[in-house]
C-alpha cells in the first residue's frame, strides 16, 4: 500500500468493496481539502433536512397538537423528533461510509473517507461519525480548528477513528446516482410534507404530554413561543 505523504499512515479504504484508486500526486495522497469537506457537509445537510423535514411533520403532527391558528408541539413530539433526526444523521454517515467510502455530498464534491489502520469499516465509521457530537460544537468550529491544525486535515472523530479523507476521482456513473438520489430526495421530501401536515391525526399519550413550544397567528401578526419565551413577527 502506498504511503501517505505527510504522516506516512497507510490508507485503506473504509469501502469493502471499492475498486477505484484514490486520486494522487507525484505518487502520494491528496488531501481532501476544508473548503472541499464543507461544501460536501453542505450538501449532505441539505438532503438530510429533507428526510428531517418529513419525520418531524410526521412527529408533530402524531404526537402534537393543532388546530386552526396553533401548532402546539408537546415535550413527546419533540423527544421522538429529535431522536428521528439524530438516528438518522448518524446512520446516514456511517453505513454509506462503510460501504462505500463517502456520503453523496463526498461522492459529489469527490472525496472520500479511508482508514490509516486495519481497524473495521464498520467500527471506524462508527466512531468517526458518534465524534460529531464533540466536532459539531460551536457551528463545527471545534471540528474545522483541530483539522486546521493536523497535517492531515484530521479531526477530532478522524483522529479517534483513525481515517482521514482524500480526493477521490469518483466515475460519472456514480456521480450521476449521487445528483438523482439527491434531487429525488428534496423533490419527495417537498411533496410529502404538505400531505402529512394535511393529516391530522394526534395520538394521545400520559407521558411527556406539557406543551413546550406554540407556533401560531393572529389577525395581524405570526408567533413563536417557548416558556416565557415570545417571538411576534408582524405582517
Amino acid at each position: 500500500m502506498e504511503e501517505c505523504g505527510l504522516t506516512k499512515p497507510a490508507l485503506v479504504s473504509t469501502a469493502t468493496n471499492a475498486t477505484s484508486p484514490p486520486v494522487r500526486a507525484a505518487g502520494r495522497y491528496r488531501f481532501a481539502r476544508l473548503g472541499d469537506r464543507f461544501i460536501a457537509f453542505v450538501l449532505d445537510l441539505a438532503l438530510l433536512f429533507g428526510l428531517f423535514a418529513i419525520v418531524d411533520a410526521w412527529a408533530f403532527m402524531r404526537w402534537g397538537r393543532f388546530d386552526a391558528t396553533e401548532l402546539q408541539l408537546t415535550a413527546a413530539s419533540l423527544v421522538i423528533a429529535i431522536t428521528l433526526n439524530a438516528t438518522m444523521l448518524f446512520l446516514y454517515g456511517w453505513l454509506l461510509e462503510a460501504a462505500c467510502g463517502a456520503t453523496l455530498g463526498k461522492v459529489l464534491v469527490g472525496i472520500r473517507v479511508v482508514r490509516t489502520t486495519q481497524r473495521g469499516a464498520l467500527a471506524a465509521c462508527a466512531v468517526r461519525n458518534l465524534l460529531r457530537i464533540l466536532d459539531g460544537l460551536g457551528f463545527y468550529l471545534v471540528g474545522t480548528s483541530v483539522a486546521a491544525c493536523s497535517e492531515v486535515r484530521q479531526r477530532i472523530g478522524d483522529i479517534c477513528a483513525h481515517t482521514a479523507v482524500i480526493e477521490e476521482s469518483f466515475g460519472v456513473a456514480a456521480r450521476l446516482s449521487a445528483i438523482v438520489l439527491w434531487i429525488a430526495t428534496l423533490t419527495g421530501a417537498g411533496w410529502a410534507v404538505p400531505r402529512i401536515c394535511s393529516a391530522n391525526n394526534p395520538v394521545q399519550t400520559r407521558y411527556l404530554s406539557q406543551v413546550v413550544v406554540r407556533i401560531g397567528r393572529t389577525t395581524n401578526s405570526m408567533y413563536f413561543r417557548i416558556a416565557s419565551f415570545t417571538l411576534d413577527v408582524h405582517s
